[in-house]
């Protein structure tokens, strides 16, 4: 007898695709997948620089990394440890959040995830039910819609531009309300645009939120990185009476540098946490023992290391917007918080460029990659064609050099 062919039995067993709707439906990170392009043409022999990944360039702070050390030699560390993360680790993010935010949690409303992506998602799916609407900002972080589509939910955006410092507003978002809208993600500051809502305008949305039952997550993930007269504002801290229904999502990586680390965490009433921890109990079990040692490190250590860094990222702040709002063509508003630049070129599309005339921002983007050798994420990723992010998480010499090659490319547009 014959053993059969798996690609027989597959094709025989169903008429339809190999991979499943659900999965088939999701995009690759755009921003990953331009810093793999950058790296893979660097290693190449090009040289190439990236404004494409929104990660710090620093290391990780030394006493964090030693807290790792310590806990790869202590065997408690070696076995399983609670899904929903270590119950100190839990406390010492409770404690953290009352210290920065003025939010009095629970370890109870706690749950540790595998880094920032892991809590948006399993908050989306602890939330949403087949057909519930989630109303999105946008420019919206690539994550985002793709997260609300895996956990069935409906990715509602509102756009809002460079008039209003990328700011949505009340009657935006009350226009895209319909009677399947379940939640409202806020997000202050924002990745892509660097945008940072005042305090009022905090109150306003969330107040409009609680008016019309709506739950919120808010994603606090840059609430140290703001500049200027910037200030961070909680929503549920801003509007108590939302506490109730608002979720949020937070991590390590970019407050201390620990992109690579993958921990980050969800906030939210008891019933949300609960859930969402039953989900990642079978996902993947516990966050690894060693992050989490690493992240306890940070979340109770002070900010010193996070406010050097914060300077150097205000510094690249004001070199980049000088430097875009130089070329013709280009507007790029001033960010007030996280580490991009989010400028319009819509002056530059259709406009011949050494012998191409790229009619969008994707084309525009693989022009400069080719051409200029930068790396630059096109605005189709964040849910607004027309754009270019720029993160200025790099060193200052390359940030300089990356930014003069644009400038000189784009010098040519006709």
């Amino acid at each position: 007898m014959t053993a059969a062919n798996p690609s027989d039995q597959s094709s025989t067993a169903s008429s339809g695709n190999r991979v499943s709707a659900r999965v088939g439906a999701i995009s690759e990170s755009a921003t990953l997948a331009v810093d793999a392009k950058a790296k893979a043409l660097k290693a190449a022999g090009r040289p190439v620089i990236g404004f494409g990944a929104g990660e710090p360039d620093f290391p990780t702070p030394d006493y964090i990394v030693e807290a790792a050390v310590e806990a790869c030699r202590n065997p408690r560390f070696h076995r399983y440890t609670p899904a929903g993360g270590l119950p100190e680790l839990k406390a010492a993010i409770a404690d953290k959040t009352l210290r920065d935010s003025g939010y009095r949690v629970e370890a109870a409303n706690v749950l540790v995830t595998n880094g920032g992506k892991q809590a948006i998602y399993e908050a989306f799916a602890a939330m949403l039910d087949p057909g519930d609407e989630v109303i999105v900002p946008a420019p919206y972080w690539t994550t985002y819609p793709e997260s609300i589509k895996l956990a069935g939910g409906v990715a509602v955006p509102v756009v809002a531009d460079e008039t209003t410092g990328y700011r949505v507003s009340v009657e935006q978002l009350e226009a895209a309300r319909t009677e399947r809208t379940k939640v409202l993600l806020f997000v202050s500051p924002s990745n892509p645009t660097g945008a940072v809502y005042t305090r009022e305008q905090v109150e306003a949305v969330g107040r409009w939120a609680a008016e019309h039952g709506l739950w919120v997550m808010t994603d606090e993930i840059y609430e140290h990185l703001v500049y200027g007269d910037a200030e961070f504002s909680s929503l549920p801290v801003v509007v108590p009476e939302l506490a109730d229904r608002c979720v949020i999502v937070n991590g390590v990586a970019k407050t201390y540098a620990m992109t690579g680390w993958r921990v980050g965490w969800v906030i939210g009433p008891k019933d949300i946490v609960k859930a969402a921890t039953n989900l990642q109990s079978h996902a993947t079990s516990n966050v690894s023992n060693v992050a989490q040692a690493a992240a306890l490190a940070a979340v109770s250590g002070d900010l010193t290391a996070v406010e050097k860094m914060k300077e150097a990222f205000d510094r690249r702040r004001r070199t980049i917007v000088r430097m875009l709002n130089e070329i013709d063509g280009v507007v790029c508003p001033e960010p007030e918080g996280a580490f991009y630049a989010y400028p319009s070129v819509k002056g530059l599309l259709g406009k011949e460029i050494r012998g191409k005339r790229p009619a969008d921002t994707v084309e525009l983007a693989a022009l400069i990659l080719e051409e200029a050798e930068v790396a630059v994420v096109p605005g189709e990723a964040f849910g607004t064609p027309g754009y270019l992010r720029l993160s200025y998480a790099l060193g200052d010499e390359d940030l300089v050099e990356g930014v003069s090659r644009i400038q000189k490319l784009l010098a040519e547009a006709r």
